[in-house]
């Protein structure tokens, strides 16, 4: 402990941000991983397979599994009735009556929905017996198009609803009828995002077991390289019928990437401890390639229709949106997620003081949609930053000039958008200026020059992107009327959990609810608590398996919407700093210095 801050700071090199071997790679490079295919597995595991619907949109008259259940190593099978009985369909993010259940339990909505599940001895002969299951379908029309499946006539997903429009919303923010009726000009613009998907180079695993208890309650214990549990865990619960304490739910130490699919898994979990309960004894899914590629899950496509009213200066003062989101068969949580994650921030980087907004979600008969990188950013920013575009073409003004006009200037922050998101600190003017002081270094206008003369194309775009991360799962309630929300209460997801303890000997030991999927979760957070305690990082071990019943978490823990350096590794820094001011007011009586002044340095006391 040293009473000198400066000296101190000055003897304790920094770790953060430096290039250092990851913590991880030992173990990954000399095959020593901890997938979840890789971990023991409890004697008298069984093994499961899924059988799936060819269909896109069919009545399911009849599953017949008695040929199967016939068949040599074949234990159990796992039906849409058998589902029925044990659980209940999905929670739904809005207020409509769709019923999404872990396996088809009265038609099939899509080309690959689960329609029952074998369990057999091993997965060569769970596979074998797909086949001789006999299901009996009846085609219905299926509708694919988000503008077709929004509009009157088209085949109907869910009878109860009436409709493939399941949620409708419209905002207003400031007073953007008058900005139109003044406007000089108007400038629209359609543009469809397409559905598109990540293909982690592991596919989801999950081991589940149902233990039957001695009240005649239930319980669940799961293995998954799930990237939660964050709010999912209850929805799991709430599918099993089991208090959240009576799923237990475990991630392993490695994930072979996710790019947010991995909370695809989901359904899964539920489907795989319903077939333990069919079975009696444990069961293990390990999703093949084919299965990903087909049923997993997939960004959310939207169809946007976007309108800019301009004054006489050419100034936008209006920006009016039309969203149609595809969310695939089901209304699967998290989604709307993707609607409204970046709700706020429709205005973009540019101060536009006036949106109107009406939002769709449509169902289709496509696999669900969900997380997948940076959800819900890029639907909105195509169309956004295609509409600043137009607009250029329309002035005849050039497109880095025009946003240069509609930044929000430095003076300006923290600026609270139309819409309600907070940009909090930022210099829009300078970073673009340096991103086109690189662009010319680079000489990108004398190659596209150069191409063009050869006859080739060469384009130069730009966009201007803010983005939140760290994602206030509080959003989430925009969804809602604002007499649901005032029901509902408040709500709020920006938080995270870490555990830092120093052992007898001295070890400093830290714990994240946070699943890694290959981000460097260990590397980083060993380096912030080295820096906080004056360690080196290879003094540092972080535990990065999870498990719901026994780490600290919340409803917002997981891996997702870019939140591990903002909400996780900053509430490690916390941790770490109040366990070092701890070790400073203990230790600071017995050096004879205050505590205050101190900083710890290494494994001994500095003064």
């Amino acid at each position: 402990m040293h009473s000198d801050p400066g000296l101190a700071k000055a003897l304790t090199p920094r770790h953060l941000g430096q290039p250092i071997e990851r913590h991880e790679d030992a173990a990954l490079l000399t095959g020593r991983g901890r997938y979840a295919d890789d971990l023991g597995e409890t004697p008298g595991t069984l093994q499961a397979a899924v059988l799936r619907s060819p269909h896109a949109h069919a009545e399911l008259l009849s599953v017949d599994a008695t040929a199967a259940l016939a068949m040599p190593g074949v234990r159990a099978v796992l039906t849409g009735e058998d589902v029925k009985r044990w659980s209940q369909p999905f929670v739904v993010g809005v207020k409509a009556p769709m019923q999404h259940w872990a396996l088809a339990v009265d038609r099939v909505r899509y080309s690959g929905e689960p329609v029952a599940v074998v369990i057999a001895e091993d997965r060569y002969l769970a596979e074998d017996a797909l086949d001789a299951i006999r299901v009996e379908y009846r085609a219905l029309p299926a509708t694919v198009d988000i503008a077709e499946a929004s509009e009157a006539g088209a085949p109907v997903l869910h009878e109860a609803v009436g409709s493939n429009v399941v949620n409708e919303r419209f905002f207003r923010y400031g007073d953007p009828e008058q900005a139109f009726a003044g406007a000089s000009r108007r400038v629209a613009l359609t543009v469809h995002y397409p559905r598109n998907s990540c293909t982690p180079i592991e596919c989801g695993v999950v081991v589940a077991e149902h233990q039957p208890e001695a009240d005649g309650g239930h319980g669940y214990e799961v293995l998954s390289n799930f990237m939660g549990p964050f709010s999912l865990h209850s929805v799991m619960s709430l599918a099993l019928g089991v208090p959240a304490n009576k799923l237990r739910h475990r991630v392993p130490r490695d994930s072979g990437g996710s790019f947010g699919v991995k909370q695809a898994v989901l359904p899964y979990a539920v489907l795989m401890c319903l077939a333990s309960r069919k079975a009696g004894a444990p069961v293990k899914w390990v999703e093949d390639r084919l299965e990903h590629l087909s049923a997993a899950t997939s960004a959310t496509a939207r169809l946007t229709h976007i309108t800019a009213a301009l004054d006489g200066e050419g100034r936008i003062t209006a920006l009016d949106w039309d969203q149609r989101d595809d969310v695939g068969a089901y209304l699967r949580a998290p989604e709307p997620a993707t609607f409204y994650r970046m709700h706020g921030a429709l205005s973009g980087a540019y101060d536009i003081p006036n949106l109107a907004v009406r939002n769709r979600v449509v169902v289709t008969n496509k696999t669900p949609t969900g997380l997948v990188r940076g959800f819900g950013g890029p639907q909105v920013y195509y169309a956004l930053e295609r509409l600043m575009d137009r607009i250029a073409v329309e002035l005849g003004e050039d497109p880095v000039a025009l946003r240069l006009r509609h930044y929000v200037r430095p003076q300006q922050f923290p600026y609270t958008a139309a819409a309600g998101a907070v940009l909090d600190s930022g210099d829009y003017h300078r970073l673009t200026a340096m991103a086109m002081a690189a662009a010319r270094e680079q000489g990108l206008w004398q190659r596209q020059a150069a191409a063009r003369a050869a006859g080739r194309l060469y384009g130069i775009g730009v966009a201007a992107i803010v983005e939140p991360s760290v994602s206030n799962m509080g959003y989430i309630s925009t969804v809602l009327t604002p007499e649901q929300r005032a029901k509902a209460g408040p709500k709020n997801g920006a938080i995270a959990s870490a555990t830092v303890a120093i052992d007898l000997l001295g070890g400093v030991n830290v714990v994240v609810a946070s699943a890694p999927a290959g981000q460097g979760h260990m590397t980083v957070c060993a380096q912030v608590v080295a820096d906080v305690f004056g360690l080196h990082p290879a003094q540092v071990v972080v535990n990065v398996e999870f498990d719901t019943a026994k780490d600290a978490w919340s409803v917002a823990a997981g891996n997702y919407s870019s939140r591990f350096a903002g909400a996780v590794a900053g509430t490690v820094h916390l941790a770490a700093q109040r366990l070092r001011d701890k070790l400073a007011r203990i230790a600071a009586p017995q050096l004879g210095c205050p505590a205050a002044a101190g900083a710890l340095r290494g494994r001994r006391g500095l003064r």
